[in-house]
């Protein structure tokens, strides 16, 4: 009876006690391995979402139109990014431009080192999990090239910062 105790407990806490809270700020989705589609960046250059595996990427889906959320957003990432000191270089920023419209060559010069990529009717904005659109939501990719959080329209950059140092501190995958 003493030995089997242990066992019966275990069962008892996994199939019965769950827990009421949670650290992540953002929502975490079921992982999934984005499509390795070949892309292109605005020069033309060939980009593939794999090339920047061992990193976390921050993920931006959104027209090159540009509106204001999406400017938004991009300086979200961009400051998410360099809010993480000297953590901020296993960190990647991609804009996946969803439309055929070249963005503003001065808004792109306020986000240097930001890989701007041409993905009008990829495979890899249609993998994006949305209600909407993925143009709603800012995506965290694992190193593994994996699919792992999203966060909404209207998110708190400070909850965002929290999560994503938090994530970087877990994690043991170097640039």
């Amino acid at each position: 009876m003493i030995s089997a105790a242990p066992v019966v407990a275990s069962y008892l806490v996994y199939y019965w006690w769950q827990p009421q809270g949670h650290v992540n700020y953002g929502e975490l989705i079921e992982p999934r391995t984005l499509p390795d589609a070949a892309l292109a960046d605005l020069d033309g250059k060939p980009f593939r979402i794999a090339q920047l595996h061992n990193q976390w990427i921050l993920l931006v889906a959104d027209s090159g139109t540009c509106d204001a959320w999406c400017r938004e957003k991009l300086v979200y990432v961009r400051q998410l990014r360099l809010a993480q000191g000297k953590e901020a270089d296993r960190i990647e920023r991609v804009w996946l431009v969803t439309d055929s419209v070249a963005p503003d060559p001065q808004l792109l010069v306020q986000f240097p080192g930001m890989h701007v990529v041409r993905a009008e009717k990829s495979p890899v904005v249609q993998a994006l999990p949305a209600a909407k659109t993925p143009s709603d939501h800012i995506y965290i990719v694992d190193p593994l090239g994996n699919l792992m959080m999203r966060y909404p329209r209207d998110a708190d950059p400070r909850k965002m910062l929290k999560d994503i140092a938090r994530l970087l501190r877990h994690s043991k995958w170097s640039s």
